[in-house]
C-alpha cells in the first residue's frame, strides 16, 4: 500500500521545528486580562460603544451577511455610503470595498498590472501585494527597500506599461516610504503607482486621513492607494481608492471583486461609524503617533534596538527567533501580549517583537509595557 500523500508535511513540520519557526493558534477569550501592543487596534476603536452599536445595528438592518457577491445581491446601500465618505474623507474621486485588505490589494495589482506591463515592487512589501504580483501577469521586478533611484533604474528598462507598488508604512518595522520620491520617479516614467496604506489610515495625514493625503498624491490620476478597515478603523475589509475610471475597471475585472461575497453589513456598519467618530474627534491620530514615540524613546532609554517609528508601529529586535519567542511568551505571562514577527514574515531574516501602538493607551499603561518589556529581556 502506498504511504500518504502528505507525508512530506511531517517532514516540513520537523524543520519548522527545528528553526523555531512552529505557528500555533491562541485562541483569546472576550474579556483577555492581557495589555494588548499587539493588535492593529491602533485608534482603540474596535471596542468603542458607538462602533459595536453601529455593527449590531447593521446586522439587524441588513442581516449577517451580504448573502452573495457585489454584483448579485452583496452590495448594499450601506456599501455605497462607506465608499462614498471613505473617498471623501481620504481625498479620492471614487473607492470600492472588499472583503479584506488582503483581497483589495490583490485586486489592485492585478486589474492593473496586464500582461505586457512591468510591475516594480519594494523589497519590504506586505505579502498580500507580493501575492498580487505573482498573480498579476505582468513581470515583477523587485527592487531595493524604499529606494526612489531603484525605482526609476527599474522603470527606465520597459518602455510600456508600469506600475509601481509599494506600502506607505511597512508592516514590520513601520518606516514610511518615501511616497513623493516614488512619485517622482513614476511620473518621469509615465507609471502608474499603487501603494497600501494599510497602516497609515487613521494614523497619518491631517485628522488620520492617510499617507498619500499626506504626501499630496490624492486624488491625482496616477495614484490608486488601498487601505483597510481592520485596522485603525476597528472594524473588517478593505477598500481600493482612486480615479473613478480605474474603480470602474476594478468592478468590471478584480476577480476578488467579482468571484468574493461582499463584506458583511456588521463591518461595513462598524467601518462607517469608526469614519465618522474619526472625522468628529481627529486627535486620534495625533495621540497614536505620540504613544508609538514615547514607546520607541522609552525602550531605546532601557538599552533595547527598537527601530524610530514613522506611524503606529514600534519594532524591537530580537537575537534570534527561539529567543523572540520566549520573550514574547514571558511579555504574556507578565500580562502583556505583543507581537512576535520570525522569518518568513519577516524580509531581512531578523526576528522581533512587533509593538503597535494605541490612541487610547494611558501614560501608567505605557510604564508598564515598557517595564515588562526590558525586564522579560533580560
Amino acid at each position: 500500500m502506498a504511504g500518504s500523500p502528505f507525508a512530506w508535511i511531517d517532514e516540513q513540520a520537523r524543520a519548522r521545528r527545528r528553526a523555531g519557526l512552529v505557528r500555533t493558534l491562541r485562541p483569546r477569550p472576550a474579556d483577555s486580562p492581557l495589555l494588548d501592543l499587539a493588535s492593529n487596534d491602533y485608534l482603540g476603536l474596535a471596542r468603542h460603544p458607538e462602533i459595536t452599536e453601529a455593527a449590531a445595528e447593521a446586522a439587524r438592518a441588513w442581516g449577517g451577511g451580504a448573502t452573495g457577491s457585489r454584483l448579485v445581491t452583496g452590495s448594499t446601500e450601506l456599501h455605497a455610503e462607506l465608499e462614498r465618505e471613505l473617498a471623501e474623507f481620504c481625498g479620492f474621486e471614487a473607492a470600492l470595498v472588499f472583503s479584506s485588505g488582503y483581497a483589495a490589494n490583490l485586486a489592485a495589482v492585478t486589474a492593473l498590472a496586464p500582461h505586457g506591463s512591468l510591475i516594480v515592487s519594494d523589497a519590504g512589501n506586505h505579502a498580500s501585494l507580493i501575492d498580487g504580483c505573482r498573480l498579476a501577469r505582468g513581470t515583477t521586478q523587485v527592487v531595493a527597500h524604499a529606494e526612489p533611484d531603484a525605482v526609476r533604474k527599474a522603470l527606465g528598462t520597459h518602455p510600456g506599461h508600469a506600475v509601481v507598488v509599494s506600502d506607505t508604512v511597512f508592516s514590520v518595522d513601520g518606516d514610511a516610504a518615501p511616497l513623493a520620491g516614488l512619485a517622482a520617479a513614476c511620473r518621469a516614467s509615465g507609471a502608474a503607482l499603487v501603494v497600501d496604506d494599510a497602516h497609515g489610515l487613521g494614523v497619518l495625514g491631517d485628522g488620520g486621513r492617510g499617507a498619500p493625503h499626506a504626501a499630496g498624491l490624492a486624488g491625482t490620476p496616477d495614484v490608486v492607494a488601498t487601505v483597510t478597515l481592520s485596522k485603525s478603523f476597528g472594524s473588517q475589509g478593505g477598500a481600493v481608492l482612486g480615479p473613478a475610471p480605474v474603480i470602474d475597471h476594478l468592478v468590471n475585472a478584480a476577480r476578488t471583486f467579482i468571484f468574493d461575497t461582499g463584506l458583511a453589513p456588521a463591518a461595513a456598519g462598524a467601518a462607517l461609524a469608526a469614519l465618522r467618530l474619526l472625522r468628529r474627534e481627529p486627535e486620534r491620530a495625533a495621540r497614536a503617533r505620540a504613544v508609538a514615540t514615547a514607546l520607541h524613546e522609552r525602550l531605546t532609554a532601557e538599552g533595547l534596538e527598537a527601530v524610530r517609528p514613522d506611524a503606529a508601529v514600534v519594532s524591537v529586535r530580537a537575537p534570534s527567533p527561539e529567543q523572540a519567542v520566549r520573550w514574547a511568551a514571558d511579555c504574556r505571562e507578565a500580562g502583556l501580549a505583543v507581537g512576535c514577527f520570525r522569518p518568513p514574515s519577516v524580509p531581512d531574516g531578523i526576528s522581533r517583537l512587533r509593538l503597535t501602538a494605541r490612541a487610547d493607551l494611558s501614560d501608567g499603561q505605557l510604564d508598564r509595557a515598557v517595564h515588562v518589556i526590558s525586564e522579560a529581556r533580560r
